[in-house]
């Protein structure tokens, strides 16, 4: 019996590459790139990627404190009379951001919120359950006048052991890990960052990202057109996207459709800025000018088909432009605006996500509002709208603009995309489809 050949793991570009294949090649680009760590101020690291983990060397909070503004009693002191009420002697009053004295058994001491529990005290009662329910005018001087009582409703009896009273530590304890390195600092962290004391941070460097748009027909927003011309969607496309996953553009160009001029200025860019990566839009199609392909696919960049539509053609790879240096990832995504959108939200997100903790877009289902006619051989990535949450169903869809990639409009109209399967049947309404949410 003959044993069946090798499968060929990457068939590419001789046949077209799954979306889940072309995705795993585009992370892979990334295995050798370490974004450095570096120190900033507290106050700028919000959205900034921990290089390190934090480990609490204070406890949160750093002492046992008042939940609520009440009285602090010891619980066993709550002995009611007959008719269920509870009197005792006032102690001074516990504003926060002071150390108490500890409170003399058998009397109560009016505590703030978030004050610390005076040594002795183990519970709080709520002012509420106070007879009359406010703290009585002396408070504010602290010094309670001689005979002053606080009565207490018979509610205020069944108080328990720590009722009211946060715990030291019982957020964080001292020595644990507050923030994992590889976490996004979201304001809760950077939160508990400042809570910990901490008015710096370490991590990682933005991830530096070298972006071409390329045609001869393509000028910049702001420049007059010529007839032929067309303003420059794709450029904005990506540093928008690039920005919003914490990526600096440190070079962008319009690049004719010239592969000699288009190589020399590379290798120069590559050698001035120091790109992590570099991502250009167009000039990989089937055309006769596509100076991306024509420049670069001898480089270490390949090009070939991806069953997606829209964003089919695709280019990845490590580029070496001079022989001799170290070769940097290189993606190429097609030229039409929503391709590029596509391209952007399908392989270049999930990659920074994954490798260096860019915002991941959660993925869920929603049910098809409308029937779709699917496009055969390939994964249709169409716009839509959510227009319903049942309950009961779940969130709806409804497509928004045609297939096309250029219809950028409907593009900006809509809230998600959404991830036809392969298939030729046509899908009724009602069908769930995956959906990937834009910003």
């Amino acid at each position: 019996m003959t044993p069946d050949a090798p499968a060929d793991p990457d068939p590419w570009p001789h046949a077209a590459r799954t979306v889940a294949q072309h995705a795993a090649a585009v992370l892979a680009l990334f295995d050798g790139v370490t974004l450095d760590a570096q120190t900033v101020p507290l106050a700028e690291a919000g959205g900034r990627v921990l290089a390190d983990d934090v480990v609490a060397d204070l406890a949160l909070p750093p002492f046992a404190n008042a939940q609520m503004d009440g009285y602090a009693v010891r619980a066993a002191d709550l002995t009611p009379a007959p008719d269920g009420v509870v009197i005792l002697p006032l102690a001074a009053a516990v504003p926060a951001g002071v150390a108490p004295s500890p409170l003399p058994p058998g009397t109560a001491a009016p505590i703030m919120t978030g004050a610390m529990i005076p040594d002795g005290a183990d519970a709080v009662v709520p002012v509420e359950e106070s007879d009359p329910d406010r703290f009585p005018d002396w408070v504010g001087d602290g010094q309670p006048p001689a005979g002053a009582r606080v009565r207490f409703i018979a509610a205020a009896a069944s108080t328990a052991t720590g009722r009211f009273v946060r715990p030291a530590g019982s957020d964080l304890a001292v020595g644990a890990t507050a923030v994992t390195a590889g976490t996004r600092l979201t304001p809760a962290a950077v939160g508990v960052l400042a809570a910990l004391g901490r008015p710096d941070v370490t991590v990682r460097r933005p991830l530096r990202v070298l972006l071409y748009s390329t045609g001869t027909e393509v000028v910049d927003p702001g420049t007059a057109l010529l007839p032929g011309q067309i303003h420059d969607a794709n450029s904005a496309i990506l540093r928008a996207a690039l920005s919003a996953c914490g990526a600096d553009v440190v070079t962008a160009r319009l690049v004719a459709d010239d592969p000699d001029a288009l190589l020399t200025t590379l290798a120069a860019d590559v050698r001035q800025a120091a790109p992590d990566v570099v991502v250009s839009s167009g000039g990989i199609s089937r055309g006769a000018f596509e100076v991306v392909k024509q420049a670069l696919g001898r480089r270490g960049v390949a090009f070939g088909p991806v069953a997606m539509q829209p964003g089919g053609p695709q280019g990845a790879g490590l580029l070496d432009v001079d022989g001799g240096s170290l070769p940097v990832p290189f993606l190429a995504f097609p030229g039409n605006p929503v391709s590029t959108l596509v391209s952007t939200e399908m392989f270049l997100r999930p990659a920074l996500a994954a490798r260096f903790g860019a915002p991941a877009r959660p993925r869920f289902r929603a049910r098809l509002a409308e029937p779709v006619t699917p496009l055969p051989g390939k994964q249709q990535i169409r716009r839509g709208v959510l227009v319903g949450d049942s309950a009961d169903e779940g969130p709806s869809v409804r497509l928004s603009g045609g297939t096309s990639s250029h219809l950028l409009h409907a593009a900006a109209t809509a809230d998600v995309l959404v991830h036809l399967p392969l298939t030729a049947r046509p899908l009724p309404a009602g069908i769930e489809v995956t959906v990937t949410p834009l910003d």
